[in-house]
């Protein structure tokens, strides 16, 4: 077999054509399908984050409305400041109740607190250690929100077995009128 110049240049262009086809077609081909690939991984790992914040959103979700509805809990306890003077009966009554003697009360300007106002109202009274801790414990079982951040107690010098006492006794409200009572 002999080879001439017609079959050398039938020769170079038979290998000339893979590797212009490589050249020009394939190895482009391969850098395009190879960024395809690497925008397809990022966009993988977007929508797994976005997978992650969605759940997380969701159990956002779910604590914000057991919040809500601990916060309504606590509000539904709070008496509006046209109840204070219904709730200031009701201790009164506790305490007669209890053993203790009438209560002198002297209501104090209410004080905002957060997005409620606390109501201190100071009390005297007087009776046995007995009918106190029951007036405390009574006290603790009505459904509004109290306090007492302040309180002393005598020993009666005249009457033994007897007390005096005096305390704070803080209502927590709502201000219906906006005027803070």
């Amino acid at each position: 077999m002999r080879f001439g110049i017609r079959e050398l240049i039938l020769l170079a262009v038979l290998l000339a054509v893979p590797v212009s086809a490589y050249m020009l077609v394939f190895r482009p081909q391969n850098r395009a399908i190879e960024r395809a690939k690497g925008e397809i991984a990022h966009r993988e790992e977007l929508l797994d984050k976005l997978r992650e914040e969605t759940a997380r959103s969701e159990d956002l979700r779910r604590a914000n409305d057991e919040i809500a509805q601990r916060i309504a809990s606590v509000e539904a306890r709070l008496p509006t400041d046209k109840e204070v003077d219904r709730i200031m009966r009701q201790v009164s009554d506790l305490a007669i109740q209890s053993g203790l003697a009438s209560p002198a009360m002297q209501s104090e300007k209410p004080v905002a607190a957060a997005l409620y106002f606390e109501q201190p109202l100071t009390m005297e009274t007087s009776g046995s250690w007995d009918g106190f801790y029951r007036f405390l414990t009574e006290l603790e079982r009505l459904p509004r929100q109290t306090r007492i951040p302040a309180m002393t107690l005598e020993r009666d010098s005249k009457n033994n077995g007897q007390m005096n006492v005096e305390f704070t006794l803080s209502i927590y409200f709502q201000d219906d009128g906006g005027s803070g009572r």
